[in-house]
């Protein structure tokens, strides 16, 4: 008994307390492929993709041939209604009738000219209920209908046209909006790590200051060094103190920041690491714009902003005179029999033009035009001034990234260069052959060189998934940037 005791308190012991913190070290490269799967942004620009997907999928749909199915089973009426007789004169009767109809068609929306065709095939039935009861069957087999603009504007065409463009934007604004919560990542990530690096820094600097002022109260007990000297050695260490205090709430605050963005519970404490490596890409600035051109969204939103421009003026165009054509043609056939009223087909019979031309608008109609054409010039300016300003985002971006890289490098060997300088500072001092202000200087040389080699390694992390934003292509495997659409938008 007492060895299953001391067993269950070995087990129970092994468990994590309810509430206990755990740590979890978290890479760049995890953090941010965390944060594509569960970060709120991600999740709003995978709903935007879903819905340009179903916009997309609808627009395809009317492409295709539709069969459908209307029906009225049953209509029951018992009322008076307007009847006409021979001579002309009108009057009301008592109707008591039961009424049902259906009818199957299939239609297809024609492209090339706007227009619809349709293929239906109907039976209406209707009982007398009122005097001496007595059915009545009105088939019509096959009809053909037609309806055609004439003059309009073609907007199955111009759908044509815009659609895939927009849906091609809609990706490319996936794909963007996934690299710029690497982006945010990025931020949120350094952001963090800055806040650790101060708190280490910090509790160095209090460790150093602690012992330095201990060496400081001997030194003047021996006489070896004055009262000011000692006192700004105090001060040094409670300066040190206030820093430390200081930056333990910052890094709390920026903990739950992150923690929040990657869907952590509250339970864990990330631990950032300093990124060892950066990738190592040449970049030139006409190879980045060929790269956007092909695949950004901005160029893809301005082939559709000037497209719907046109579609515009197409549209004011067409409406200045409306003609439409309507035609049906099948046969059909009616008897108190179901059967027989598919035996006797007559042909049935509809065409009709309709037309509508204004004699006299005051000029609305050409005014509409006019606007519309004022509105395509104001679209091709803009287009025109973004792409300015696009490119010329473009160019600083690689040109701060180029300089980025060698400013890392030199970052790097300040940081190496300003820690030994402190170490061999505090050496000399303690032999009393530097002053307290020298033995600071240095001390703050150093800590400011390993903010600017953090500082640095943030820029250019930034700088490096903008340009991937902008470009859509990835310099370090010299591919581009994809993903699987239809697996992404498939709800399960």
């Amino acid at each position: 008994m007492p060895l299953a005791i001391a067993i269950l308190i070995v087990i129970f012991s092994a468990l994590p307390c309810l509430g206990q913190e755990r740590e979890v070290t978290l890479s760049l490269d995890d953090a941010i492929a965390r944060a594509r799967v569960r970060s709120v942004d991600a999740a709003v620009a995978l709903d935007e993709l879903r819905t340009a997907y179903w916009e997309w999928r609808t627009f395809r749909a009317d492409q295709l041939p539709e069969l459908s199915f209307r029906a009225t089973a049953p209509s029951y009426a018992k009322q008076y209604s307007s009847y006409m007789d021979e001579n002309g004169n009108y009057s009301f009767v008592r109707t008591n009738t039961l009424q049902a109809s259906g009818e199957l068609s299939v239609s297809q929306n024609v492209a090339l000219t706007g227009g619809k065709v349709a293929l239906s095939s109907s039976l209406d039935f209707l009982r007398q209920l009122d005097g001496t009861p007595y059915n009545r069957f009105m088939s019509i087999p096959v009809a053909l209908s037609i309806e055609q603009p004439l003059f309009g504007v073609n907007t199955m065409k111009w759908d044509r046209r815009i659609e895939p463009v927009r849906y091609s934007e809609a990706k490319a604004a996936f794909l963007s909006a996934t690299e710029d919560v690497a982006r945010l990542t990025v931020d949120y990530y350094f952001t963090l790590l800055m806040s650790r690096e101060n708190v280490e820094i910090a509790r160095q600097n209090l460790d150093n200051a602690t012992q330095l002022l201990a060496v400081a109260r001997e030194k003047r007990e021996m006489g070896k060094i004055s009262q000011n000297d000692l006192l700004q050695m105090e001060l040094n260490e409670l300066d040190a103190r206030a820093a430390l205090t200081e930056y333990l709430s910052q890094l709390q605050s920026d903990m739950f920041q992150l923690r929040s963005f990657l869907d952590y519970g509250e339970d864990i404490v990330i631990v950032p690491v300093v990124p060892s490596e950066v990738p190592n890409a040449e970049i030139v600035y006409g190879d980045a714009l060929e790269r956007a051109t092909a695949n950004n969204k901005f160029v893809k939103s301005m082939l559709r902003r000037q497209l719907e421009a046109d579609y515009e003026v197409a549209r004011a165009r067409g409406d200045m005179r409306e003609i439409k054509l309507f035609a049906r043609l099948g046969y059909s056939g009616t008897d108190s029999e179901i059967g027989n009223s598919y035996a006797n087909l007559r042909s049935n019979q509809v065409a009709s033009i309709g037309f509508s031309i204004p004699l006299v608008d005051w000029g609305k109609r050409r005014g509409k035009v006019k606007v519309a054409e004022s509105k395509r010039r104001v679209a091709e300016s803009r287009i025109r001034r973004e792409t300015m300003n696009f490119n010329q985002e473009l160019f600083v971006l690689v040109e701060r990234l180029g300089n980025q890289q060698r400013q890392l490098d030199l970052a790097e060997q300040s940081t190496r260069i300003a820690s030994r300088r402190y170490q061999t500072n505090v050496e000399t001092y303690l032999i009393g052959m530097i002053s307290p202000l020298e033995l600071n200087d240095s001390r703050v040389s150093k800590d400011n060189a390993r903010r600017e080699y953090i500082d640095r390694l943030y820029r250019f992390w930034t700088y490096w998934y903008q340009l991937r934003s902008l470009t859509l292509y990835d310099y370090s495997t010299r591919s581009d940037i994809n993903a699987d659409i239809d697996k992404l938008v498939k709800i399960e």
